[in-house]
């Protein structure tokens, strides 16, 4: 057979493989020529192809025992090798087996057809209630928005939390993140922020978490009503780590739907720092070295191109406002992750655990909590109840161990007098049932009646006269 023969023979032989790999997984209509490598190495959850070339973030179809094929994603090369990473388990792997390039990035299939759905990483549904119909296809990595174009923040969001509406207030297309250790209510806060924030649209990112707690979130935290107008995209722990990204990245990538049909989407991912877990486990496969703790240069790259596709969008075409949670690890507000975070969103939201062990909920903790834009939407007195609020509680805490051992004097600190003396009703304003809600112009009102009242001053001024 003459070299170009057998060079046309290649050619048709790979154009009938493409077919047939694109007849039993339907791809959006961006399917690139099939070139077949082979799998030289599998180490781990790292895969090494020759004779594969193709560009950093396309797929590429690996072949394994009984005709089975695994998804995976180009995440780097060395020479004539090809690092891929699966989106799947690798059971069945062979040597030498089929490498085929099938497309040069990843698409997200988007429509209304999607809310009230449970779907995976990569786009499946998990409620089997049959096959999505899309309207059309997103890129997985978004298209970055001119900062000068975007809308500024200027209207107040109602997430139905009043320590957060009136202390903390969220203005729409904010990014804010949510600080918390294991245990101190987190999901609780987000199921009633679900439940009670006013958005056209809810998109959750259920990532790295605990399979049981999908089906929580999705029957008790959202319900049926919630469920109608929400999308859930959710990529337990014991997936793959590139599944796990690819959630995150699925997840922002509907809401940015949503958002350019001019609707106000609220983007819920739990967890950030999940999301850092896999792009660690990735990199590290993939012979980064280890910064800080253990974390490669590539994990602080990832996290602002992911926070920055939320936001107002250009044009006044709608909004996405996003809550992230970050696990704080051993409570440690300074671990990398927590500390990235909060340089690159605009606000934080810390519960701590000696207030949950106390029995408040929610156990936010209003002083090292800081909302980023409450200069943009908020007046003169509302800022100033704020700080006067803020005052008070760290007047109290500052004496907290005199006053509970009886060591401290009335009279010593007319602040810390005033804080004793409203600390009831602080305590009762700043805890909420789960199934209360309390919008944005009530909570102000119980902000100015708990401040305003001057009975309770005048008693504290009583007890401390001579």
């Amino acid at each position: 057979m003459s070299s170009i023969a057998a060079a046309n023979w290649q050619e048709a032989r790979n154009l009938r493989l493409a077919a047939r790999l694109g007849e039993a997984n339907p791809q959006p209509p961006s399917l690139a020529l099939a070139r077949e490598g082979v799998l030289r190495r599998a180490v781990g959850l790292t895969l090494e192809a020759s004779g594969c070339s193709a560009p950093l973030g396309s797929r590429c179809k690996v072949e394994t025992s009984g005709g089975r094929w695994v998804d995976t994603e180009v995440v780097g090369f060395a020479g004539d090798r090809t690092y891929l990473m699966p989106t799947a388990d690798l059971e069945g792997l062979l040597p030498n087996a089929r490498v085929v390039a099938t497309r040069r990035r990843g698409e997200v299939a988007v429509g209304e057809g999607l809310l009230g759905r449970v779907i995976d990483s990569d786009g499946v549904p998990l409620d089997g209630r049959g096959a999505i119909r899309p309207e059309g296809w997103m890129g997985l990595a978004g298209t970055a928005i001119n900062p000068l174009m975007r809308e500024p923040i200027s209207q107040s969001l109602d997430v139905g939390v009043r320590a957060i509406n009136a202390l903390l207030p969220i203005g729409r297309g904010q990014r804010i993140g949510l600080f918390a250790g294991s245990g101190v209510g987190k999901s609780t806060l987000l199921g009633m922020m679900t439940r009670y924030t006013a958005a056209d649209v809810i998109v959750v990112g259920l990532i790295g978490e605990r399979g049981r707690e999908v089906r929580d979130f999705v029957e008790s935290t959202l319900g049926v009503e919630g469920l109608r107008r929400s999308v859930v995209v959710a990529t337990p722990a014991d997936r793959p780590p590139l599944a796990r990204l690819h959630g995150a990245l699925r997840a922002t990538a509907i809401a940015e739907w949503f958002r350019d049909q001019g609707l106000h989407v609220l983007l819920l991912m739990d967890s950030l720092t999940r999301f850092a877990h896999a792009q660690r486990e990735i990199g590290l496969s993939v012979g980064e070295p280890p910064t800080t703790r253990g974390y490669p240069p590539s994990v602080f790259a990832k996290l602002p191109a992911l926070v920055e596709r939320a936001g107002n969008g250009a044009d006044g075409r709608g909004s996405i406002t996003a809550f992230y949670t970050v696990l704080t690890e051993g409570d440690d507000q300074q671990e990398p992750i927590a500390d990235a975070a909060r340089a690159i969103l605009d606000g934080h939201i810390v519960l701590t655990r000696r207030i949950a062990d106390a029995g408040q909920y929610p156990a936010i903790d209003v002083e090292v909590s800081v909302s980023r834009v409450m200069q943009e939407i908020t007046d003169p007195a509302w800022r100033a109840r704020i700080r006067k609020l803020k005052q008070l509680m760290a007047a109290y805490n500052a004496q907290r161990d005199l006053i509970a051992i009886g060591a401290y004097q009335r009279g010593s600190d007319p602040l810390v007098d005033e804080a004793l003396a409203r600390w009831p009703a602080i305590m009762q304003f700043l805890g909420q049932d789960v199934t209360e809600a309390s919008d944005v112009e009530a909570s102000r009102a119980a902000l100015a009646r708990l401040l305003d009242d001057d009975t309770l001053q005048n008693n504290s001024r009583q007890e401390t006269a001579p």
